[in-house]
């Protein structure tokens, strides 16, 4: 049965594959059960019913993925998303998060919408082939920057911005989870250079169970206040009743509360951020994972946009921010994942963190950020497809600076931005117009006018 709905043989590879796949992607993604609620809420909502909210559209979002595209993409609440939502529509603007899941909904609906025709398929294939390698590495780039920082090894800087922890100080605390999340690298890479199935997600449990022994033999001991948590996971169940506290509250927002403009101007920023951090996230996974044609193109991108557009109007309804594939799902891929198996086994955990959710917590952010790193180095090898001959520097160059700005900026969509704007700039005066598709020019005017008005 999984062989035709997944159509495995076809796709070179089997179900023990696609099930580490799985079973990797969810343990590089579990962090977002403990850092969505924390954040959200912010905003007064319960964190309980965010986690379960959470694991819900995560499933909802993810078994789209699984059945409607094949593909091994794992969904969930998107980082920077949430934080815009708490810290930006709620804090700085005043709305409710009753007002603020609207916001999202409404954005599910527009992204439905656009998934029906061919606007945001006609938009990926319309970025050159350059670009989308540069993606790749910008997104390689990006999680690893972000692993580093999960795992406390990258540190705030007044003067430099970021620099390494100091290890000597708070040693038990900050110091040794930097030095466990150097050593869980190692672990990691050595595994993988042995070709051992599964290193990726080997290198997770052994980086917490190292941990663990840190805690019981003293060298690591809990600080909240450092952020440092008991890394034994606490055995309760969850409290499921919470998960009334937001389920359909969008629709029970006060409207009269709503400044018609600046809500436009925030279902706007949802659907644009959503849209080229989807996008974004497609184009760098999917060419790591070769799934490209020949043109470039993806050729399930369609039932993978409204997969996505699913989890986004799910999770609104349900109760949490905007809903994304996940940069994450790399690691599934790295791990050997094809198919949308893969996505399955990740939703299907997602769905059982509900019932032990204290359980799926409990892995602590510096055990898998060396998949995170891990997974950044497999992408950045794709760095080798781009040309730097003197005749490709306008494909070149724009890639470059898309590389470059996914990682210093903090965002997939900043770094196609710029890449887009970049890449039709220097196309018209170099006198290659001609090479530019009507439809980058039309990207590059609206990311342009995104700059200036939002």
């Amino acid at each position: 049965m999984l062989e035709k709905v997944f159509k495995l043989s076809e796709n070179k590879t089997n179900v023990k594959t696609e099930v580490i796949a799985g079973i990797t992607t969810f343990m590089t993604m579990a962090y977002i059960l403990a850092v969505n609620p924390s954040i959200l809420s912010t905003t007064g909502m319960d964190p309980t019913a965010v986690l379960l909210a959470t694991s819900l559209a995560s499933f909802i979002g993810t078994l789209a993925m699984a059945l409607l595209a094949n593909l091994p993409f794992a969904l969930s609440a998107g980082m920077g998303l949430n934080a815009y939502m708490a810290f930006s529509v709620c804090a700085d603007m005043g709305y409710s998060w009753q007002i603020a899941l609207l916001a999202v909904f409404v954005e599910g609906i527009i992204f439905i919408v656009l998934s029906l025709t061919n606007i945001r398929e006609a938009i990926f294939n319309a970025i050159p082939l350059s670009l989308k390698q540069g993606v790749s590495v910008g997104i390689g780039l990006f999680i690893a920057f972000i692993g580093l920082q999960s795992s406390g090894l990258c540190v705030d800087s007044g003067a430099t911005l970021v620099s390494i922890v100091n290890f000597r100080e708070n040693f038990n605390s900050n110091g040794i989870r930097a030095l466990l999340c150097v050593i869980g690298v190692l672990i990691t890479a050595a595994l993988y250079i042995k070709n051992v199935r599964g290193a990726i997600l080997l290198g997770i449990l052994s980086t917490w169970v190292l941990g663990m022994i840190c805690q019981a033999v003293g060298l690591y001991v809990p600080n909240p206040e450092l952020g440092a948590y008991s890394l034994f996971p606490a055995m309760q169940w969850t409290d499921f009743s919470k998960l009334g506290e937001t389920v359909g509250q969008c629709f029970k927002a006060d409207f009269s509360a709503i400044r018609v403009f600046d809500f436009i101007v925030v279902v706007l920023s949802f659907l644009f951020v959503d849209i080229f951090d989807t996008l974004g996230t497609l184009i760098g996974v999917s060419t790591k994972a070769n799934m490209l044609d020949k043109e470039g193109r993806l050729p399930r991108i369609k039932p993978a946009l409204m997969a996505d557009a699913i989890g986004t109007t799910a999770g609104a309804v349900l109760g949490t921010s905007t809903v994304t594939t996940f940069v994450e799902s790399a690691s599934g891929v790295a791990a050997g994942g094809r198919t949308g198996l893969t996505a399955l086994v990740t939703g299907l955990l997602f769905l059982l963190s509900m019932f032990f959710a204290p359980i799926f917590t409990a892995i602590p952010s510096f055990a898998t950020a060396p998949a995170l790193i891990m997974v950044g180095f497999l992408m950045v090898s794709g760095i080798t497809a781009l040309k730097f001959e003197p005749d490709k520097m306008t494909d070149t160059i724009p890639a470059y600076l898309a590389i470059l700005a996914m990682p210093m900026f903090y965002s997939i969509s900043e770094g196609i931005s710029l890449g887009i704007i970049s890449y039709v700039i220097l196309k018209l005066v170099t006198g290659k117009g001609k090479e530019v598709t009507p439809l980058m020019y039309v990207l590059a005017v609206l990311f342009i006018l995104k700059y200036i008005f939002l």
